[in-house]
């Protein structure tokens, strides 16, 4: 084999060895593409289990509330209203007044107790979310809040008419619910601040913050069950969270629902 052949077989070998190194990164990264794809395509099969999982969770919370509410009123509430018929009858016969005042204390305690629980039965069964914007539903926490007058509570929203679902609206009123009783709990604020907003990146948006102590989040526990509620909410719909405080300069959540293309 002269210099030339010889040459020339090494340049051959050479390019084949480049082009089969060639064709092994290729296959490589497409392998490791294929990979990343399979692995992002669990992800979102994971989450979407997990958001659907979370509704399921919801709706069965809220038939359950519901047949509370119908086995308060049905069952227990006729019976309270059965023994307060009883003692109005023992109160009618008794001609003792020692004993007619005692059967007054005891119809009087029942009768509330029966108002009582047709009150919870009625929170329990009266489809409120429903029929109700999300705005009236905040407005009504804020006043009933405000009535206490543990802090003070503003609520501004930039929302007329906007037609919300079951869901959406139980997410909104639920995590402003929880922020607001972990504020008056814990962040000895004075005031707390919530709006309500929508524009034309976001279906809504939803940011509350209060004036109080805070926390260094670095050196909390993550999963603190109010947090957890919030976020696990926040979760069902695939909406935004956002969660900050900082020591001495009060705490801040904004979650948000992206406009459906």
């Amino acid at each position: 084999m002269g210099e030339t052949e010889l040459l020339a077989t090494i340049i051959l070998f050479n390019l084949f060895f480049a082009m089969f190194l060639i064709a092994v990164i290729i296959y490589i990264n497409k392998y490791r593409l294929r990979k990343k794809e399979y692995l992002n395509e669990i992800e979102i099969k994971n989450e979407i289990h997990q958001r659907e999982l979370l509704a399921t969770q919801l709706e069965i919370q809220q038939a359950t509330m519901q047949q509370i509410g119908r086995e308060l009123h049905d069952n227990i509430g006729q019976k309270l209203t059965l023994v307060s018929l009883y003692t109005q009858q023992m109160l009618y016969e008794n001609k003792v007044p020692e004993v007619s005042e005692r059967i007054d204390q005891v119809s009087q305690i029942i009768n509330q107790s029966l108002q009582d629980l047709r009150s919870l039965s009625k929170t329990l069964t009266d489809d409120n979310i429903n029929h109700k914007e999300i705005t009236t539903l905040i407005e009504e926490e804020v006043d009933n809040i405000n009535a206490l007058k543990k802090c003070q509570i503003h609520f501004e929203h930039e929302m007329e008419n906007l037609e919300l679902d079951f869901v959406h609206k139980n997410v909104l009123l639920r995590i402003t619910q929880e922020f607001i009783q972990n504020s008056i709990k814990h962040s000895q604020c004075k005031n707390i601040f919530i709006k309500l907003k929508t524009n034309e990146q976001n279906l809504w948006e939803l940011n509350i913050q209060d004036d109080g102590v805070g926390f260094d989040t670095a050196k909390t526990l993550s999963n603190g069950i109010g947090l957890t509620n919030m976020k696990n909410r926040a979760k069902i719909i695939g909406a935004d969270f956002s969660f900050t405080s900082e020591t001495d300069s009060g705490t801040s959540l904004n979650i948000s629902f992206k406009n459906q293309a």
